[in-house]
């Protein structure tokens, strides 16, 4: 008789476990400062052991540099509207909405600060998935005879001043703060 592979569950008890997980940490960043987290705490909220989270995340800084990451990806995909311009539009007022909402906070510390603790490795994983996906984004563009600007411009004429405007000014931007940044960013691309 044959031995026969074990059956895979789709979702099954890794799904079960990073949904918990995350769910866990999202919520005690809404209800704490991101200073006083723990892997303990995640532990407790998530009913997920912690040797199971340290095995699986490794550090906390990793644990919520993976939140951060999934968080944004799934709230704010980077857009496929056919143009640059529907692109970045679509993408500048998905971010100027991410940062004025309840998770607005942990997303500027994630992308300002960095998730990992004083000494250990940087590799801010959170921005480098969105910078893969933002490129394929002007990728496209490139593709359909469009002149995008480079990945760098993006961040700097967009993004950056998005995020800035969240830290420092007492109201969130808004769209058409975001699109207007927009128009300086196609601006900057037509002059190249």
């Amino acid at each position: 008789m044959a031995a026969q592979e074990p059956v895979r569950r789709p979702g099954g008890r890794n799904a079960r476990v990073r949904t918990a997980v995350c769910e866990a940490v999202l919520d005690l960043l809404h209800e704490a400062d991101w200073d006083d987290l723990s892997i303990a705490q995640v532990a407790e909220r998530s009913g997920v052991h912690q040797a199971t989270i340290y095995r699986r995340w490794g550090t906390l800084g990793a644990l919520v540099d993976d939140v951060v990451t999934e968080q944004l990806t799934r709230s704010s995909p980077v857009p496929d509207t056919g143009t640059l311009r529907g692109d970045l539009e679509a993408y500048a007022v998905q971010v100027a909405e991410d940062v004025a909402g309840p998770l607005g906070p942990v997303f500027l510390r994630a992308a300002l600060v960095g998730a990992r603790p004083e000494g250990e490795p940087s590799k801010h994983v959170y921005l480098l998935e969105r910078g893969t996906q933002l490129q394929k984004m002007l990728d496209r563009a490139r593709d359909r005879g469009e002149n995008p600007p480079t990945l760098l411009e993006l961040l700097e004429v967009i993004l950056a001043p998005l995020y800035f405007h969240a830290m420092f000014f007492e109201r969130p931007t808004n769209a058409h703060h975001a699109r207007t940044l927009v128009d300086r960013l196609l601006a900057l691309s037509e002059k190249k």
